[in-house]
This record gives structure tokens, C-alpha cells and sequence, in this order.
């Protein structure tokens, strides 16, 4: 096998409206009985993940707060990959009226319309944290933590390549995701800045798209992409015609 990985979104590619069907998780059972293994890269904060997910134990690693949080669900063991938010910073979006506000063991989280705000707080305190957007949801984070920086972590864990992973999502935030793999999928109801980015794009949406990606994993292991994915070769030297 090529593709020892895969690494799929929640909300949005695995989940519809929070939830995952029986379809999906049969299909996650399929793969993971290929022989390959599976890697949770969500923006959700863990505990609220553990409230609407009682399947983390299929997956090796759980990479929450978009980036910023590894989670072993075998050993319920947690790595923050950045450092907790300043007090300072949640305070001053709490006294800017920024409701809805989510503070995880290093993510800062709230919605549309408050990305103007957590930019202005950002700039007065001087501080270097990113904005990222997924859909409505707005996320601030530490310098160079997102979804790619998580896998990576992950992925050395597990003592596994990014050229050997899969990863598959439907928002601004899986660019990074999918730019990192060495095959990056788009549901079919993924945004069209994803689409454009992925080597290619499910037929189906959501769960279905997943179940139609694990399905071609397990058929063929990808092979009839192979052309789609010369982005992501290693150029080990040149022929005498130059290629």
C-alpha cells in the first residue's frame, strides 16, 4: 500500500449536522480492517467533540482546535501543540461584547460577524495569534499552528509520512489539510477554494463522499490518480531529455 493514512474533517465531510451516520462509520471499520489507519483533524474543541462523537476510539489520533491539540483516544492522552490563550486577550473580546466566545486548551473561538473585532484586539495588545476562518466560525491560534502543523504532529507520532496519508475536508481551513497530504480529497459539497486545491473532488457529500473515498482506497489504493498527483513527486534527478 502507498496509503497507510487517512485524515478526514468533521463537521461538514465526515458529519452532517454533528452527526455521523451508521454508513460512514462501517466504511471507517472497512479501512481500518484494510490494514490502514485513521486521523480526526477537526476545528472542535475536545470536549464538545466527545459530546457529539462516541466513535474517537477508531481513530489512532484525534488533531483538535485546528491544529493546536493532539488527542490519543487509547490512552486518553492530550498534547497541546501551542501555547494557552492570554487572559489579557480573551478578557478585552469579552469586554468588546464577542459573544459565543470558546476557549480551549489553546484555540480562541467565536463566529461571524466578530472576525473585525478579534483583529482590532489583536493589533491594540500587540500580539502575533492568526485569524482563521471556517465558514462562519472564526479561530485565533499561536503562529504556524493549523491543521497541517497538527497532522505533522500526528503523523510523526505514528512514525508515518504525509506522502503516505489521505486527507479529505470541505472548508478554508483543510487547504492547509490537503496542501500537507500526499492525496487531498474534497467532498462534493466542500467550498469551491477546496476544490480547486484538491486532487479531486467525491462524488458524494459529506459521509457519502468519505464512504466514496475509502471505497477507491480499499479497491485500488488510489492508482488511477496517479497522474492527478505529480504535485506531490520528489524529484530524486533528470533524464538526458530533461525530465
Amino acid at each position: 500500500m502507498r496509503f497507510l493514512a487517512l485524515a478526514c474533517d468533521y463537521d461538514g465531510t465526515l458529519a452532517c449536522d454533528g452527526q455521523v451516520n451508521e454508513e460512514t462509520l462501517v466504511a471507517l471499520e472497512r479501512l481500518l480492517d484494510s490494514g490502514r489507519k485513521l486521523i480526526l483533524v477537526t476545528g472542535r474543541q475536545l470536549d464538545d467533540l466527545h459530546k457529539v462523537f462516541l466513535h474517537l476510539n477508531l481513530f489512532e489520533w484525534v488533531v483538535a482546535e485546528n491544529g493546536a491539540l493532539l488527542y490519543q483516544p487509547a490512552t486518553q492522552e492530550e498534547k497541546p501543540l501551542g501555547e494557552p490563550p492570554p487572559q489579557a486577550f480573551v478578557k478585552a473580546l469579552q469586554e468588546q461584547g464577542v459573544d459565543s466566545l470558546g476557549v480551549g486548551r489553546v484555540i480562541v473561538a467565536t463566529w461571524h460577524p466578530h472576525e473585525k473585532t478579534v483583529l482590532a484586539v489583536i493589533r491594540k495588545l500587540g500580539l502575533e495569534h492568526q485569524v482563521i476562518l471556517n465558514k462562519d466560525a472564526v479561530m485565533v491560534l499561536p503562529p504556524g499552528v493549523d491543521k497541517a502543523s497538527g497532522l505533522n504532529a500526528a503523523l510523526s507520532e505514528m512514525r508515518l509520512s504525509p506522502h503516505n496519508t489521505v486527507g479529505i475536508g470541505d472548508a478554508e481551513n483543510d487547504q492547509a489539510l490537503l496542501g500537507l497530504c500526499g492525496c487531498g480529497v474534497a467532498v462534493a459539497n466542500a467550498l469551491p477554494v477546496l476544490k480547486e486545491c484538491a486532487d479531486f473532488v467525491t462524488k458524494g457529500d459529506r459521509g457519502a463522499g468519505v464512504v466514496e473515498l475509502i471505497d477507491k482506497l480499499i479497491a485500488s489504493d488510489l492508482e488511477e490518480l496517479d497522474s492527478l498527483r505529480k504535485q506531490h513527486y520528489i524529484s530524486l534527478g533528470k533524464l538526458e531529455n530533461g525530465e
